[in-house]
């Protein structure tokens, strides 16, 4: 599983077919607008940059990421858009949060809740499981030639928190949201090539399910991505 997203899971594994291109692009292109309304210029905008750095790992085109730009900006007219986090619990009682963009808060709660309906879940009030997560700046060091130990000590000495190994070598590193940027920057300046940052929800403690459960969440997950207003999936199932 990539990352922590259920959504960014669901988007890598179907990022092969062209019948699903345009639907992740759409999403993306509601994380630039959103990000571009605290202003269109990426040098200065760190959300936005990290926006655009994330469509161009999906091949996202230049022209679609500069026209939601402009939507964000006002320069390109569009309905308003609005974040959205809803919370619930799925499958096996885990928690799950959703984080969403949507021009119509009430379509998008509607969608959310009939996913959870009809795959053994519950949608729940705010404040229910978000206490069950925490705010984390997120990224990757793909496997290369320095040793572990020194990638390690080197991600904790310029910001990190933590850093863990992912089963394919890559090493995944969690800031303090105010600091992912400056972290992805001086790792840069090291001579590393971390991929794309995000903010993302972590679990505080993670939950084991049986394998009935699982293939039940996986469901959820994917009835939840079919909402065009959702961006993010996030629970707190052990991987």
């Amino acid at each position: 599983m990539s990352g922590h997203s259920h959504a960014k899971t669901v988007a890598h594994k179907k990022g092969a077919a062209d019948a699903q291109r345009s639907k992740i692009f759409s999403k993306m292109a509601s994380e630039i607008a959103i990000a571009a309304k605290g202003g269109g210029d990426p040098t200065a905008n760190p959300r936005l940059r990290m926006a655009i750095d994330r469509a161009r790992s999906f091949n996202m085109p230049t022209a679609n990421i500069e026209r939601a730009i402009k939507r964000g900006t006002g320069e390109e007219k569009g309905a308003a858009l609005q974040e959205v986090l809803f919370e619930g619990y799925g499958p096996g009682g885990i928690a799950v949060l959703v984080e969403g963009i949507t021009d119509n808060k009430n379509r998008a709660l509607g969608e959310v809740k009939q996913a959870f309906e009809k795959n053994q879940g519950k949608l729940a009030g705010e404040g229910a499981v978000r206490w069950l997560f925490e705010r984390k700046g997120i990224m990757s060091i793909p496997p290369g030639d320095k040793p572990k130990e020194d990638l390690e000590l080197l991600s904790i000495e310029v910001g990190a928190e933590d850093a863990y190994w992912r089963k394919d070598g890559t090493l995944e590193i969690y800031t303090k949201p105010a600091a992912v940027e400056q972290v992805k920057k001086t790792l840069e300046e090291q001579g590393l090539a971390p991929g794309p940052a995000s903010l993302e929800w972590i679990p505080k403690e993670r939950i084991a399910l049986s394998e009935k459960d699982r293939g039940a969440a996986e469901l959820l997950f994917v009835a939840l991505d079919e909402s065009d207003a959702v961006q993010e999936i996030y629970s707190n199932i052990n991987i």
